[in-house]
C-alpha cells in the first residue's frame, strides 16, 4: 500500500483522481473528474486536464465535480488554472455539481481578482517637459526635507523646554537598542579597522626607522575621523534601518494616521525620543569605539616591540583633548542625522508589500552618504580654523 495512502487510511486504488475526457458538437469540452483532490494526488490531474485544454481549445469548458470526494486549495487551484486558461484564450468555463463545502472554497477566488492588467504604455516626455518635472520633484524633496527638519527642531526645543511632557520611557528603551546592544559590534569593527590601519603604516614607515610614529598618526585618525565615522556607519546600519522600519510599519498600519485623528503631532510622539537617545548615546558610542581602536593599534605596537608605556606617551605627545572633542562634536552632529534620516524615511513610507523594506534601505543609504558629506564639510572647516 502506497504510504500516503496508509497515513490517510483511504484505499490505494482510490488515491488518485481519474479524469474521463469527453468532447461533444459544438466545442464543449467536459473534464469529468472523479476521487480525491489534494496536494498529494491534485499534480497526476493537473497535467492531463491542462494537456486536454490546450489539445482541444474548445469553446466552452465544462468541469463534471460531482464525483470528486475531497477538495482542498490544491484543487482548488487546478480549477482556477482551468478558468484562468478558458477565459485567456476567449472560452467560457463552468463548474459542475461540486459538493457545497468545496463550492464555498472555489467561490473566495472570484475570477476577475486573476485577471491580468495590461500594462499602461508610457506616454511621451518632451525632454523639457522632462527636463521640468524632474526640477519640480527634486524642489519638492528638498522642501519636504526642510520642513521635516524644522518641526524636528521646533518639536525637540519644545521638548527640551517641558521635560516632563517627553516620553523617556521611549528614550531609555531606544537608548538601550542604539547604545548597549551596539556595544560589542562597534568594539569589535573599532578595534579592527584600529589593528588594519597601524599594520598597514607601520609598513612604510619601517623603512625610515619610524615604527614609533604609528602611534601618532593612529591616534590622531581614531579621535578625529575613525572613530567618530566608524561608529556613526555602524549605527546607521543597525538604528537607522530600525527607525526607518519601525515608522514605516506604523504608517502602513495607518498608525500615523491614528496619532494625527487623536491630535498626537507624530514627530513630537515618535521622531524626539529618538533625537534625544541618538544625541545622548552616539557621543559615549564614539568614546567607547576610540578606545577600542587605539587598543587595535596598540596589538600592532606590541607585535612591533614596543612596550606599551612607550605607545601611551608617544599618544598623549602626539594628541591633545582638542583631538578628541573634534570628533565627539562631530558624532553629534551624526547622531542628528541618524535618527533624523531614519524617521524622515519612516514616515514617508508608501503603501504596498516592499515599501517598509524600501524605506529601510533609503534611510541607510541616505544616512551614509549625510554622514560623510557631513563630515568631509567638518574637515575643510576645521583646516580653515587651524583647529
Amino acid at each position: 500500500m502506497n504510504t500516503y495512502a496508509h497515513m490517510k487510511g483511504i484505499p490505494d486504488n482510490t488515491l488518485f483522481p481519474s479524469i474521463e475526457i469527453q468532447k461533444k458538437e459544438g466545442e464543449i469540452l467536459t473534464l469529468k473528474i472523479a476521487g480525491r483532490l489534494d496536494s498529494y494526488t491534485t499534480g497526476r490531474a493537473w497535467s492531463k486536464a491542462l494537456s486536454a485544454l490546450e489539445s482541444s481549445s474548445p469553446r466552452q469548458l465544462v468541469v463534471d465535480a460531482s464525483q470528486v470526494n475531497y477538495c482542498d486549495g490544491s484543487g482548488i487551484a487546478l480549477f482556477i488554472k482551468l478558468r484562468e486558461l478558458q477565459e485567456k484564450a476567449g472560452g467560457r468555463f463552468e463548474v459542475k455539481s461540486l459538493a457545497s463545502e468545496f463550492q464555498q472554497l472555489l467561490d473566495l477566488f472570484p475570477a476577475q481578482e486573476f485577471k491580468e492588467t495590461s500594462a499602461e504604455k508610457p506616454k511621451d516626455i518632451a525632454l523639457p517637459e522632462e527636463v521640468g518635472v524632474a526640477t519640480v520633484n527634486i524642489w519638492q524633496e528638498i522642501r519636504a526635507n526642510i520642513s521635516f527638519i524644522g518641526e524636528a527642531v521646533v518639536a525637540l526645543f519644545r521638548a527640551l523646554l517641558n521635560p516632563g511632557k517627553i516620553r523617556w520611557k521611549d528614550v531609555f528603551l531606544t537608548s538601550e537598542k542604539i547604545g548597549v546592544n551596539a556595544l560589542s559590534i562597534i568594539a569589535l569593527v573599532n578595534f579592527l579597522v584600529g589593528l588594519v590601519i597601524a599594520f598597514q603604516s607601520a609598513i612604510p614607515l619601517k623603512k625610515y626607522g619610524g615604527e614609533i610614529f604609528v602611534a601618532d598618526l593612529l591616534v590622531l585618525a581614531v579621535f578625529r575621523e575613525l572613530g567618530p565615522l566608524m561608529t556613526a556607519i555602524v549605527v546607521n546600519g543597525r538604528s537607522g534601518s530600525a527607525f526607518a522600519a519601525e515608522i514605516g510599519t506604523m504608517k502602513v498600519n495607518e498608525e500615523i494616521d491614528a496619532l494625527n485623528t487623536m491630535g498626537l503631532d507624530p514627530v513630537r510622539f515618535l521622531v524626539v525620543p529618538k533625537l534625544i537617545a541618538a544625541i545622548f548615546m552616539i557621543p559615549i558610542l564614539t568614546v567607547f569605539g576610540d578606545l577600542f581602536g587605539i587598543l587595535g593599534g596598540g596589538v600592532v605596537m606590541l607585535a612591533l616591540g614596543f612596550p606599551p608605556v612607550a605607545y601611551v606617551n608617544e599618544m598623549v605627545l602626539a594628541a591633545s583633548y582638542v583631538d578628541l572633542l573634534q570628533g565627539l562634536f562631530k558624532s553629534l552632529f551624526f547622531a542628528a542625522i541618524i535618527a533624523g534620516v531614519g524617521c524622515l524615511e519612516g514616515l514617508r513610507t508608501k503603501t504596498g508589500a516592499a515599501a517598509v523594506g524600501d524605506s529601510a534601505t533609503s534611510a541607510v543609504v541616505s544616512g551614509i552618504v549625510l554622514i560623510i558629506f557631513v563630515d568631509g564639510i567638518f574637515g575643510v572647516l576645521f583646516y580653515y580654523l587651524g583647529i
